[in-house]
């Protein structure tokens, strides 16, 4: 029989194989340069935003962490300029749960910045209440706020020789439904746990929607967009959970989840692989296109989100 150590040892040989090989996924291989090109990215101050930063900066980028606190944003900066040798990464104010706060961004980036040609909709929220414009928490900043951004910088990402927008979605977007009875509004302070993150699965369907009809109307010009699952990571999006649950659950996202490094990959991947154009309006992850549940295919349901959220954008 072998002794407690070699079982140990034994174990933590296979948790090793199977972090690298299962957990942590494959990386970008594309080792293409954007030097003269601007990346926007939402979130970009933390997690797989700022993992994503870094690499567009090293790889030569015009990088905007576009992000809603300025303390935590101005030292991601630092670091990634630090760590980049890129002095191009710059922040601007954006709160995605602010209609208002995304048309001010969308002004201020248009008149100062001459070119974008990578937008990623990176930000995304998994805590329970509501936006500044009264819309369901997740709905409003992983959805719509996106929405409404990806559309007043359409017409910049058309100026650009081939413009990518890439929207980080989940493959919790299983358990999501579009209810355009209740779509937006938000669910009552006593409504289970389960109801409440039933929103963020619903905003990340909205996501994968989104992206489907967002292809249809780009066909013909020269901007593409995916939709991505970065695999599960351990991020800051778990910040908000109630103490007893995070003595649970942070040893287990510390041994199985991906570090954001690695959930940054397939949205490097969108951002920057040549020749995946043809793949427009698709579902990536683990940087390979994936096939999606048939009702995140359903193009009337597709056509009429679109319909739905240029309405309460304020956009018709």
């Amino acid at each position: 029989m072998p002794g407690p150590i070699v079982v140990v040892g034994i174990g933590i040989v296979v948790y090793i194989l199977i972090y690298y090989n299962i957990f942590k996924g494959p990386k970008c291989k594309s080792s293409a340069t954007l030097v003269g090109k601007t990346a926007v990215i939402t979130g970009g101050n933390t997690g797989i935003g700022k993992a994503t930063a870094l690499d567009l900066a090293k790889r030569g980028a015009r990088v905007i962490l576009a992000c809603r606190n300025k303390q935590r944003a101005e030292a991601a900066v630092f670091d990634i300029r630090k760590e980049s040798s890129n002095h191009q990464v710059l922040f601007m104010q954006l709160d995605l749960g602010s209609l208002q706060s995304v048309r001010s961004f969308a002004e201020t980036f248009l008149q100062t910045e001459p070119r974008l040609d990578i937008l990623i909709n990176n930000a995304g929220v998994g805590g329970h209440g509501q936006t500044a414009d009264g819309f369901e928490l997740h709905f409003g900043v992983n959805h719509l706020g996106h929405f409404l951004l990806t559309a007043l910088l359409l017409e910049r990402l058309k100026q650009a020789e081939a413009g990518r927008v890439v929207t980080v979605s989940s493959m919790a977007y299983h358990y999501g439904r579009v209810d355009f009875s209740t779509l937006g509004t938000p669910v009552s302070h006593d409504s289970s746990a389960w109801v409440k993150t039933l929103g963020y699965c619903h905003s990340k369907l909205c996501n994968i929607l989104f992206t489907r009809e967002l292809a249809n109307k780009l066909e013909g010009s020269t901007v593409s967009c995916y939709s991505v699952h970065p695999g599960f990571v351990y991020t800051e999006v778990f910040r908000d959970m109630k103490t007893w649950q995070k003595l649970f659950f942070t040893p287990f996202a510390r041994l199985f989840f991906r570090a954001p490094e690695g959930g940054a990959q397939t949205s490097i991947h969108c951002a920057v692989q040549e020749g995946i154009e043809v793949l427009s309006g698709r579902y990536f992850a683990d940087c390979s296109v994936q096939e999606v549940g048939a009702h995140a295919r359903d193009d009337g349901v597709t056509r009429k989100l679109w319909e739905v959220s240029e309405r309460l954008a304020g956009l018709v």
